[in-house]
């Protein structure tokens, strides 16, 4: 056995706490070694033993999550878990959270169940191994319905058998980009997305996040960046200049009808341990878009998506993955890599621009 990895966890709620201590000490690799009822306890504890995963519930008394936090990644950074409820507040207050430095945000686990239960442990206690992982930066302080989950189902769960009746051979002018992302893709994707021009080649996105988050989540990013951003609906097309990313709990895959690129969202079984999945809509790529595809795999632990980059890069994608020095968590594009799916290693910050001349290096070709 190895160090195990302390988790100190930090909510107002009694019963949060008991439930949160025994889910994660149920797993062999994971201890709770402190928990507190707010950031001044908090703090307290961290003076005496430095956890190595903090999770953290952003609305609290006495002080909010949020400058906890900005104090944190100022001083001492630490891995930091946003628990958050589905609320407006709590889904714009735990992407503040991502923005000023927490690595994950997860829901407010049901744990009526016993199905419920086994789901959460599942969770959580993954998102804290990947957690424990993260490379965290100092940042300066700021002036201003549930399903079993069947972890070895593969992208064949959901996909259907392919139809001969359409290519991905076919000639087309139009481009697709496919990314996935999980832990700190948020401001990958953040940096990535703001590089791009108005007509930017068409986008479709899956970043691991829970359900409600990615409205959100598009919805801020579209205010910053220059291309649109929304939340994916069944039947969108893929334009230029567009971006769609993926709802939280649902699957996003890519499908053709002509020339048209459209995408379709499903419910469908967890893959890979998540829905949605990366490798879900790498495989909708290859099979529906194939060579007229560039496909991206960026920062986050685990192993979604590499199956299906290599799907992509198989079918004439040209594929890149984020370099380790730019990962929160190097897992996602170092399995791709292992793989041998990816055709250039990049920083996050040269993502944009290599995608956009893989694009027009293709269209001048035609």
């Amino acid at each position: 056995m190895g160090k195990k990895i302390r988790v100190l966890i930090v909510d107002d709620s009694a019963i949060v706490r008991q439930s949160l201590t025994e889910i994660l000490n149920s797993d062999n690799e994971i201890e709770v070694v402190g928990t507190a009822a707010d950031p001044y306890m908090a703090v307290e504890l961290i003076k005496k033993m430095v956890p190595d995963v903090i999770t953290l519930d952003v609305e609290m008394p006495k002080m909010d999550g949020i400058t906890f936090l900005k104090k944190i990644m100022s001083q001492h950074p630490i891995p930091v878990i946003i628990i958050s409820t589905l609320t407006s507040k709590g889904t714009e207050t735990a992407l503040s959270a991502l923005e000023s430095g927490a690595v994950e945000v997860v829901l407010k686990p049901e744990l009526h169940t016993a199905e419920q239960r086994k789901d959460a442990q599942m969770m959580l206690t993954d998102k804290v191994k990947a957690a424990s992982h993260a490379v965290i930066r100092r940042k300066r302080l700021s002036t201003n319905r549930v399903k079993t989950i069947n972890p070895k189902l593969t992208a064949d769960a959901v996909l259907s058998k392919p139809d001969s009746s359409r290519t991905s051979l076919l000639k087309t002018t139009e481009k697709i980009v496919a990314v996935g992302a999980s832990t700190g893709g948020t401001e990958a994707l953040k940096t990535f997305l703001e590089s791009f021009p108005l007509d930017s080649p068409g986008i479709v996105i899956v970043q691991h996040m829970p359900e409600m988050f990615t409205k959100q989540f598009a919805d801020r990013l579209n205010e910053k960046c220059k291309i649109t951003v929304i939340e994916a609906k069944n039947g969108d097309t893929v334009l230029r200049g567009q971006a769609i990313i993926a709802q939280g709990n649902k699957h996003l895959l890519l499908k053709r009808s002509g020339a048209r690129y459209y995408v379709e969202v499903t419910e469908g079984p967890f893959v890979n341990r998540h829905r949605p999945s990366v490798d879900v809509l790498f495989r909708s790529v290859a099979r529906y878009a194939g060579k007229n595809a560039v496909g991206v795999i960026m920062t986050g632990m685990g192993n979604d998506g590499a199956q299906g980059l290599l799907e992509m890069k198989n079918a004439g994608s040209f594929t890149i993955a984020q370099d380790e020095k730019t990962c929160i968590v190097f897992g996602m594009p170092k399995e791709a890599i292992k793989l041998n799916a990816v055709d250039k290693i990049m920083p996050i910050y040269s993502i944009a621009y290599e995608v956009q001349h893989q694009c027009n290096k293709h269209s001048e070709s035609l």
